[in-house]
């Protein structure tokens, strides 16, 4: 499988291109702030055609360029529905001063085509099988996307960091969901996956588990009412 990562001009979002191998169809995920042209390149280094967006969450440092990514190549966008409505409305997600700094900054139009995605999903486009986690916390409808097998890797947006997780002061956020969505969707995971972040660099689940301090609280209280 091939992975190509970058991040975007703002905010370190990382943006993700996975294919089965060069010269294929592939998926890109989260294309944020300013990742069109750096994107192209990737594409065409690779010899790859996207076949569709995914998305972890709704927050516009992951959905910045989905619009123009999805446009030039009528692809389809995929997000979880409780975090549709920032596609339509960006500022659904912000905090004040985040709206503020962003509010009539800029063109918003929402992808012409927009796929609904839900927990246990097995995605299957261009040549790729991905399992769909629900995971909320950060967000209402944040995901991860997975995959099986000797190459397998999970894109846990802000989900999961390498020594962190994603904030839940925003809009939607809770960190009792995050907690949740930690002891039942990540501390379940292999400790020898591969964890790809929205954020930052790869990390892996067994390093996360031994040393998170977010993933320890969720170990440590497994029975808590969360």
């Amino acid at each position: 499988m091939l992975v190509a990562g970058f991040p975007a001009e703002a905010f370190g979002t990382n943006c993700y291109v996975v294919a089965p191998a060069p010269g294929e169809q592939c998926v890109v995920i989260d294309p944020g702030i300013g990742v069109v042209d750096r994107l192209d390149a990737v594409l065409a280094e690779h010899r790859l055609q996207p076949a569709a967006v995914l998305l972890t969450h709704g927050h516009v440092d992951h959905t910045f360029s989905v619009t123009p990514v999805c446009g030039a190549r009528g692809i389809t966008a995929y997000i979880h529905p409780d975090d549709g409505e920032m596609l339509a409305d960006p500022t659904k997600g912000l905090s004040a001063d985040l709206t503020s700094l962003f509010g009539g900054r800029f063109t918003w139009a929402e992808p012409e085509d927009v796929a609904p995605l839900h927990d246990g999903l097995i995605l299957k486009i261009a040549g790729l099988e991905l399992t769909v986690d629900h995971a909320p916390g950060h967000t209402r409808g944040s995901v991860m996307f997975r995959s099986d097998g000797a190459e397998a890797v999970c894109f846990t947006g802000d989900v999961l960091f390498k020594d962190s997780i994603g904030r839940t002061d925003l809009p939607g956020g809770s960190m009792t969901q995050m907690m949740a969505s930690l002891r039942d969707k990540v501390l379940t995971l292999p400790d020898d996956l591969v964890v790809l972040p929205g954020h930052g660099p790869q990390t892996t689940i067994g390093r996360e588990r031994a040393r998170n301090p977010y993933l320890r609280e969720a170990t440590q209280s497994p029975t808590r009412g969360w």
